[in-house]
């Protein structure tokens, strides 16, 4: 299986996805700072992936700290919201930090290195727990797939996405070792292509048929009757089921629901927010104009030109069949469904 990351002490170690599919290069970052840069640069994406990279950022840092004991809270704080300023959509990087931000309160009296000791175990004890995550989605939700099944994807919601395994991908992987997988339509995902240069080569890596399409050719394949169902990944879930995935994913709803396919998103729980009510209130994130204008430095348009680059979209919960989480799948209406879902981590 892929390892997009590996913490090798004192560093975090990365696959740079930026990189994929020409060069297959593993970056050392021994500190948040480098952390931080790789997550903006998108050298490592996903929304479950990044949580983890930013928990063991913290760790990093807290490895490094050398002040005295009463200024430690104030130098965790710093360096959380220098993560949590990398992507403002995923839902799990803000999940994560809190998540360490108890550990660093539970324990500031240890000492900064054992406090650093404790929070690489719990940076390693999420790594952990999310590959067991993806592999209980993956087990979820093959069972809602026929043999012979063609299904459609969006982005890159694989093993490079997560700590391994991966989410919707986690779905097709576990669906195509119970032999149900014909085909796998992975849309190349404008702008910066995480289906064509991501998807493609992670499902060839594990022998999985696909076949790489213009986003802009799903609803001619749906109309040829040559797919069977749609599972997306998720960077948040709101409280009513609304969710914020990759710019396309929108459309592919939409485009499932007229030809009368199934649209799944598989997602973990701890990508759900419960805070956020409604897609409405989830904040959606704006990159640079060269990601539409530039591929691998060639120019596709003006360089002058106006750009509007949100990386995000947000798909009604009314357009969603199911969302796959590890402890089952959830059909409308979501939002009382949820609460008990999430009740089961309390």
């Amino acid at each position: 299986m892929i390892r997009p990351i590996a913490f090798e002490d004192p560093e975090l170690v990365i696959l740079d996805q930026s990189l994929l599919p020409g060069q297959v290069v593993y970056e050392r970052c021994p500190t948040a700072e480098s952390v931080a840069e790789a997550i903006c640069r998108l050298k490592v994406r996903g929304a479950p992936l990044i949580g983890v990279c930013a928990a063991y950022g913290v760790a990093l840092a807290m490895k490094q700290y050398s002040g005295p004991s009463a200024g430690l809270l104030d130098y965790f704080y710093q360096v959380k919201n220098l993560l949590a300023a990398t992507r403002p959509t995923a839902v799990n990087l803000f999940w994560a930090l809190q998540r360490m931000e108890r550990v660093v309160i539970q324990n500031q009296k240890q000492g900064s290195r054992d406090l650093a000791r404790i929070l690489v175990d719990e940076a390693n004890r999420m790594y952990r727990e999310d590959i067991e995550t993806n592999r209980a989605i993956g087990e979820q939700g093959q069972s809602l797939l026929s043999p012979a099944s063609r299904v459609m994807t969006i982005c890159n919601a694989g093993a490079l996405a997560t700590c391994g395994y991966g989410t919707a991908l986690g779905v097709i992987r576990s669906a195509a070792q119970q032999g149900k997988i014909e085909m796998v339509w992975a849309c190349e995902t404008r702008p910066v292509l995480q289906g064509s240069r991501l998807t493609v080569w992670e499902l060839m890596q594990d022998q999985i048929p696909v076949t790489l399409i213009t986003d802009n050719m799903a609803a001619h394949i749906m109309s040829l009757g040559k797919v069977d169902a749609v599972i997306v990944g998720a960077d948040r879930v709101s409280a009513n089921g609304d969710t914020a995935n990759k710019i396309g994913t929108y459309s592919l709803a939409i485009l499932a629901r007229y030809h009368n396919l199934p649209f799944y998103v598989a997602a973990p729980r701890s990508t759900i927010d419960l805070e956020i009510a409604g897609g409405e209130g989830i904040p959606i994130e704006e990159r640079h104009d060269d990601e539409v204008k530039y591929i691998q430095g060639h120019c596709l348009s003006v360089p002058e030109a106006k750009v509007y680059n949100p990386a995000f979209d947000v798909t009604p919960h009314q357009l969603i069949t199911g969302i796959i989480t590890e402890k089952g799948i959830v059909k409308p209406p979501y939002a009382g469904q949820f609460i008990s879902l999430l009740k089961e981590d309390e």
